[in-house]
């Protein structure tokens, strides 16, 4: 008997503020925008589109650094356009806020390089700007030359920098959950009070890494703290998922993995005394679509001919420049000769593994077990695969071409999605992005959540209680370190 309330799919469009963000070579395509990303009526065009298709969200990533491994320079990445030039994403949400209604608004913003006190309020902006319709995807910042760009010598370790973020996010709570009460702002005309000095707060926040005084220069917003996203696969990025994230971007080569990268995050949850259902789970997905087989297939053939396997190894920060070698020469041999770059050889390349096997790796248009290429129905089965088998909740849809990889999804794929039970027929409005992902009347962050706490202005000068990681190889966990 088929399930009455089968699980939905949340969708967000995977974008950056750049020309080439993730399907690296396909902004050559005679049918992509991405050459427009620094007009504003791009976002706004897409935005609408969006909307119209009833998406969750716009997922905006974010670097501050060049990827300038590959050849020893940022020089390939330039010729790519892989991540540079890119723009601020904070700045293009309020121009696509203005022209939507509903449509939800993710921002990668970093907790390595820059305070906390200025970051809480340009997000409170935000949120109070889209009326609850932001989220932040937290992330640490893992290129080398993005700490070269704020003064340091080299990276700051993984796992400090989940320290540092762990220290970022309670000043952050201690700003948007308890420096102003609920009933703060009073808009007195007769009196002339707008707001009561009483409720409103000093966090004076003193740590390790931060000196805070406050108070929070915003009034409280819709949902107060955003919408938390987090990217990460790392033991130290899994224990702090488990005290702040809401939704993970997570993935894996298999149901299996999918699945046991869940359970672990969900357990983590639970030991900071969480519901473990308080998050939820996207993936990375790339979807190819078409009214028949055959347009399916030209469209397959189109991308994979034009995909750049140099900018793919720009983007997975290469020190070894492939394709130099004779492609029957083994992995194991360039490190055992210790050719120039070596060292940087990413993990997702086995020393098993021949250079041929590797360059054909990068040059294939699926990347990974979320890739589905083929008509609404056949895509709708997979998908469906995606939300039962593996356990997620929703994806990050990734662009093979601006406009015309959204509007292909919600023309073809939306329609059968929603003959299922799949995809929401319409957007409940007025609700916030909190709302949509975990139901009406949850605008803010829930009550077991550690943010939580700050509620209670009593609870604002208790010493801190940092995250502890144990010692980790990060590097051994694949590319969603941050």
């Amino acid at each position: 008997m088929p399930d009455q309330n089968p699980k939905q799919l949340h969708v967000n469009l995977f974008e950056m503020n750049c020309v080439s963000h993730i399907t690296h070579g396909m902004w050559v395509h005679p049918d992509n925008n991405r050459h427009r990303f620094n007009d504003l009526s791009f976002w706004t065009e897409l935005a609408q589109l969006l909307e119209h298709g009833a998406l969750d969200a716009v997922f905006l990533a974010d670097v501050i650094g060049a990827y300038d491994a590959f050849r020893g320079g940022p020089a390939t990445a330039l010729t790519e356009a892989v991540q540079i030039p890119s723009n601020d994403p904070l700045l293009v949400i309020p121009a696509m806020a203005s022209v939507t209604r509903n449509l939800g608004f993710g921002a990668t913003f970093s907790t390595t390089y820059e305070p906390p006190f200025a970051f809480a309020r340009r997000m409170s902006t935000l949120d109070h700007l889209t009326k609850g319709r932001v989220a932040w995807n937290i992330v640490t910042s893992y290129l080398p030359n993005a700490a070269r760009n704020f003064g340091h010598e080299d990276e700051v370790p993984h796992d400090h920098r989940y320290e540092i973020a762990d220290e970022y996010l309670d000043v952050l709570y201690k700003l948007w959950e308890g420096s102003w009460d609920d009933d703060a702002v009073v808009l007195d005309r007769e009196h002339r009070i707008y707001a009561d000095p009483a409720k409103v707060r000093y966090i004076d926040h003193v740590g390790e890494h931060y000196k805070v005084k406050g108070p929070h220069l915003c009034q409280p917003s819709a949902q107060r703290t955003p919408l938390l996203y987090q990217a990460t696969g790392s033991p130290a990025g899994i224990v702090f998922a488990g005290r702040h994230a809401e939704v993970v971007f997570t993935g894996g080569g298999t149901p299996e993995i999918v699945r046991r990268n869940i359970h672990e995050m969900r357990e983590q949850a639970r030991a900071q005394g969480r519901d473990p259902k308080g998050i939820k789970f996207i993936v990375g997905a790339g979807i190819i679509t078409g009214r028949t087989d055959a347009e399916v297939q030209k469209k397959v053939e189109d991308y994979r001919r034009l995909l750049s396997v140099e900018g793919r190894l720009v983007h997975a920060q290469s020190g070894v420049d492939f394709t130099t070698y004779p492609r029957h020469v083994l992995v194991s041999e360039l490190i055992e000769r210790k050719v120039p770059g070596w060292e940087a050889i990413p993990p997702r390349f086995k020393p098993t593994q021949t250079v041929g096997e590797v360059l054909d790796q990068l040059a294939a248009i699926t990347q990974g077990r979320h890739f589905v290429a083929g008509t609404p129905k056949v895509v709708a089965d997979e998908i469906e695969k995606w939300l039962d088998v593996d356990g997620i909740d929703g994806i990050n849809l990734l662009q093979y071409l601006s406009f015309d990889t959204a509007r292909d999804f919600i023309e073809l794929v939306v329609p059968e999605l929603r003959r299922r039970g799949r995809f929401r027929e319409s957007y409940r409005d007025g609700e916030t992005l909190r709302e949509r992902l975990f139901g009406a009347g949850q605008a803010r962050l829930p009550a077991d959540h550690f943010g939580a706490r700050y509620r209670d202005p009593s609870r604002l000068r208790e010493p801190a209680q940092p995250l502890r990681f144990a010692p980790s190889d990060a590097s051994a966990h694949g590319p969603h370190t941050r």
